[in-house]
């Protein structure tokens, strides 16, 4: 069913074309992901096709009601139903000292406890902790409607969606399939260009010999010999000149070939990044961070107790966990050198926070970087460029800068530092999905030791090899990949309901035995009780 159709839209900022849509339809079965890098008009999108904005051109016809879940704006309705809090872990009624996490689940929870036809959510992923993020999945999994989401969490995209928009200089394309038939398809497109390039370049260059050879046989054209007649020699020129105008004739004929030939533009090359540690800096302990009775509380929250770890040189370590747990507070301990941690001898530490503290906006982006930087400015330049900053937005301020171009800048200036240990706190927020990828794959080519705090979990399963999760006061490290994590977790989690339903198996028979029994009616009405509230925990855990 048409939920959403649109046509001639314009929108300007200023002078400045943000968006032109020929048309657009959206139906009732279609689940959206929303990509582009920052600035490229994702909000404006949504915020046009759910009516929040008007076009300045073009008309949009909306079907239905729509929610829409924005981290901006709150929601016009501050209660919600008792089974909604529940499901999500909140409180009924809004509240302004809930933490960003909450905040989301209330705004989704209001978004499904009404009968909408489609949803709209920008960044609805920001704030929330990894169960966060895998309930909201699971929610919007089992809801009916359609959906258009503006998200950088590519596994979130991967699981919800079966179209992507991409939204690049004001101009829509749509992809079927999630992020990753959308990433695939890109890969092709851009195989398929280099190749197009390549054989028009091959084709141009065998056409350019061809004409440069006519070209070489018309200069070879002899004219007469001194000793011929003049009857002769006329019919000798007459020959010459016949061949010059055939060979003439070629070239033009070839000339016009290169001139139908359909031009292909070269591809962009993207060139790869790799920061090679200089051997005077490395280090050579088996153990480069470890943490020993580590103890730790606010008030009466106890955040560690007796804790410890261990980070092994050259090891990538993603720190994962529920927001208020402690992951922050751990990073800061290890920067702010705790007595209870120790670094290795020689260890130089280079630090990625949210806080943007190591910029200086008076400065331009290349002045920041330079500032501390132990590489060539050219390399500094490539780094910039592969995050988005190219040409002349070098000397750009920092301070005219959006946040998402601010952690960039901040994380190229903590990467070219002179450093062998990299600690990152939530490096990812505010950046779109190209500069996540190249995020990714400069880490994936760091050969020093890294720690990194995030709950992008696309990032941690590309990059880590190792995980660490603060659970019950107590710091816990398991030596694999985030996918063999998750199945050791699965699995355990798994055992345990097993065992849970043996238990409550073998106290159902136990409570059918005294059934059976002559009891007081009390203790009769207590078994009997108790047996359904057995049956309804084993139907939940067996998923009846």
């Amino acid at each position: 069913m048409l939920i959403i159709e649109c046509n001639n839209i314009e929108k300007y900022y200023g002078d400045r074309l943000i968006l032109e849509i020929d048309n657009l339809n959206i139906y009732s079965e279609d689940r959206i992901g929303v990509v582009g890098i920052n600035g490229a008009g994702k909000t404006t999108l949504i915020n046009i096709l759910s009516k929040k904005t008007q076009p300045d051109q073009g008309w949009v016809k909306l079907m239905g009601n729509a929610e829409y879940i924005s981290q901006l704006d709150e929601p016009e309705v501050c209660e919600i139903s008792n089974e909604m809090a529940s499901k999500f872990g909140v409180a009924r009624s809004w509240n302004e000292n809930m933490s960003g996490g909450e905040k989301t689940r209330f705004k989704l929870a209001k978004a499904l406890d009404n009968d909408s036809m489609i949803i709209f959510a920008d960044e609805p992923t920001c704030n929330m902790d990894i169960d966060g993020i895998e309930l909201m999945e699971k929610k919007l999994m089992e809801y009916k409607g359609a959906l258009v989401i503006i998200s950088h969490d590519r596994s979130f995209l991967d699981k919800l969606c079966n179209k992507i928009i991409e939204v690049e200089k004001g101009r829509l394309k749509i992809y079927e399939g999630n992020y990753s038939d959308y990433s695939k398809q890109k890969l092709h497109n851009k195989q398929r260009e280099k190749f197009e390039y390549e054989e028009y370049i091959r084709e141009k260059k065998r056409i350019e010999g061809a004409i440069l050879g006519t070209k070489q046989r018309i200069n070879n054209i002899k004219g007469p010999p001194k000793r011929m007649g003049n009857s002769e020699a006329r019919l000798h020129k007459m020959g010459g000149q016949k061949a010059k105008a055939n060979l003439d004739r070629k070239v033009k004929n070839l000339k016009k070939r290169i001139e139908h030939l359909e031009v292909k533009e070269k591809p962009n090359k993207t060139a790869n990044i790799k920061i090679d540690i200089m051997d005077s800096d490395k280090i050579y302990s088996r153990i480069i961070i470890e943490g020993q009775n580590i103890n730790k509380s606010f008030g009466s929250k106890i955040i560690f107790k007796d804790a410890e770890f261990t980070v092994y040189n050259g090891s990538k370590l993603a720190l994962i966990g529920p927001n208020g747990c402690g992951k922050s507070t751990l990073v800061k301990m290890i920067i702010d050198g705790d007595n209870s941690i120790k670094l290795s001898k020689g260890a130089k530490i280079g630090y990625f926070s949210q806080d943007m503290s190591i910029l200086k906006g008076s400065l331009s982006i290349i002045e920041n970087v330079m500032e501390s930087c132990i590489y060539s400015e050219n390399f500094a330049r490539l780094l910039l460029a592969r995050l988005l900053f190219k040409g002349s937005d070098i000397y750009k301020k920092v301070e005219v800068l959006s946040g998402g171009e601010q952690i960039k800048v901040s994380f190229a200036k903590v990467l070219l530092q002179d450093i062998n240990l990299l600690i990152l706190d939530e490096p990812t927020n505010y950046l779109d999905i190209n500069s996540l990828e190249v995020l990714e794959d400069t880490l994936k080519e760091y050969d020093r030791t890294l720690l990194f705090v995030s709950h992008d979990r696309s990032l941690i399963s590309k990059v880590a090899d190792h995980i660490m999760t603060i659970e019950n006061c107590k710091i816990k490290t398991f030596n694999g990949t985030y996918a063999q994590f998750i199945e050791k977790k699965t699995k355990k989690q798994n055992e345990d309901v097993n065992m849970q339903i043996i238990l409550l198996q073998n106290r159902l028979s136990d409570i059918i035995g005294r059934l059976s029994m002559q009891l007081k009616i009390e203790e009769l009405e207590a078994l009997d009780k108790e047996y359904y509230e057995i049956l309804n925990k084993l139907k939940v855990l067996q998923g009846n």
